[in-house]
This record gives C-alpha cells, structure tokens and sequence, in this order.
C-alpha cells in the first residue's frame, strides 16, 4: 500500500467561446471516442479542451472531433465540447472511450474556439447555435 503524498495538476477549463449562457442549462451527454481526437491539437494538456466542434460517429454512435473531410458521420458538426473532459491518467495512459457533455443550443465565439470551425460546420449547426 502506498501511502505517500501525491500532487496532480490540471488546466483551467476556459469557456471564453461561449457567447452567453443562453443554451448552458441543457447541455447533452456524450460518449467521445478518444481515438478520433489528436494528442497535440484536442488534448496536449491530457485534457479535451471545451469548445471542440463535435461529430457522431455513425457506427459506433460515439462522438469525435468534426472533420468536414471525414466520411464517418463526422463530416456533420452536431455540437460543440461543454467541459473540458480528462483522457490521460495519472499513469500516462489514455482512454479509449470518456463521457462528456454537449452544447447543443446558444451563442458562440468562432474566434474563440480552441480549434476552428469551417463554413460547412457552421452551417451544420446554424439553426441552433449562433456565432458572435
């Protein structure tokens, strides 16, 4: 048994993409599939950062990153990343599957965002979520 003292350090969840709290209230839990997000871009920190554009994956039913590229299901924007979400443990490994939870209505900043959103995915998203 170790009882020895231990720190863990984390970032600050910024939310600064939110354009108001308008939408906050109801967000939507999802499954993320780790896989599909990169280390560097999505989570250089061990953490998704909030505000990533958002796909389902239509095999699984599983969230990943929006890629207008992809061919998936994650080609369609459905919404963005609430909360920041842990995928690297104390020990260095990743997760293969995280809970999270998603905007899904509301205001936001697209120069804001932790990573950018194209003309596609905003137009995706255009009757829920508005850009400010």
């Amino acid at each position: 048994m170790d009882l020895s003292l231990k720190s863990i350090s984390f970032s600050q969840d910024r939310r600064d993409w939110l354009g108001s709290e308008h939408g906050t209230d109801a967000p939507r839990s999802v499954s993320l599939d780790v896989s599909k997000f990169t280390a560097g871009t999505h989570y250089p920190d061990g953490y998704l950062k909030s505000g990533i554009p958002l796909g389902k994956i239509t095999a699984s039913g599983l969230y990943g990153p929006y890629d207008d590229a992809a061919t998936d299901g994650r080609q369609t924007c459905v919404g963005l990343l609430f909360t920041g979400v842990g995928v690297v443990d104390q020990r260095g490994r990743v997760s293969s599957t995280v809970s999270g939870s998603m905007l899904l209505h509301g205001f936001i900043r697209l120069n804001k965002l932790p990573v950018p959103l194209d003309a596609a995915g905003q137009t995706d998203i255009a009757a829920r979520i508005y850009t400010v």
